[in-house]
């Protein structure tokens, strides 16, 4: 799991990355990552830094939370539960500290986060007609989809990709034997936007065991 100095995230999204690429920034934030922790600096001192945070840094985007247990007998609808929302950097961490990494999930669960206003469902408006980019991660690398969901979620809400506003979420999916992480965008989106996007994406998420490439699904395909 990895945690970044909230400084330097909260002034990454305040420029939106303009100084530098997604790659760039991936580099600068495991050099700076790799020295603090050498500091001995711990995951608990960035959660007890972000609960105690007054000067909060403000997001571009409210995003929402939300969970799925799935169950068969239940309407998808009915399922969804939401969780909480956020939209300031520390509120961000406070939320990701305090609930179980997607690795620990049961099968079956799903995270999602999405826009504020955003239902994580393909017959919502902002999702209808849309597409999701998706990569597929075996379960015998825990760690790995653990590390790619934050890589995700940083991306997002940092508005790492110059067509975010073509961005409605992303989710993962905890199943049998591939775990499946998605980027979901609009149905307006052009291919450049769905290009672009999916090339961040590729960027920013580092080459790690049991990761595939990803690949892009319009919301009417039977993939899921």
């Amino acid at each position: 799991m990895l945690a970044l100095s909230l400084a330097t995230l909260a002034g990454s999204f305040r420029i939106k990355l303009k100084a530098q690429s997604v790659c760039e920034m991936e580099n600068s934030r495991q050099s700076k990552e790799s020295s603090e922790l050498k500091r001995g600096t711990s995951l608990d001192d960035y959660k007890l830094a972000s609960l105690g945070a007054t000067n909060k840094h403000q997001l571009q985007n409210t995003w929402t939370l939300w969970g799925v247990n799935y169950d068969p007998e239940i309407p998808w609808e009915d399922m969804l539960k939401e969780i909480d929302s956020f939209d300031t950097v520390e509120d961000f961490w406070n939320l990701y500290f305090s609930i179980d990494t997607p690795s620990k999930l049961n099968r079956g669960c799903d995270y999602m986060l999405f826009k504020k206003g955003i239902r994580p469902m393909w017959e919502d408006p902002p999702n209808k007609g849309g597409g999701r980019w998706t990569n597929s991660v075996d379960k015998r690398f825990s760690a790995e989809l653990d590390k790619i969901w934050l890589d995700v979620l940083l991306c997002l809400i940092g508005e790492a990709c110059d067509h975010c506003d073509q961005i409605c979420g992303a989710l993962v999916r905890i199943r049998k034997n591939i775990n499946k992480i998605s980027v979901w965008t609009k149905a307006d989106a052009g291919d450049e936007a769905i290009r672009e996007i999916g090339h961040k994406l590729s960027c920013e998420v580092l080459n790690l065991k049991g990761k595939k490439n990803w690949i892009f699904f319009p919301h009417e395909s039977q993939e899921s």
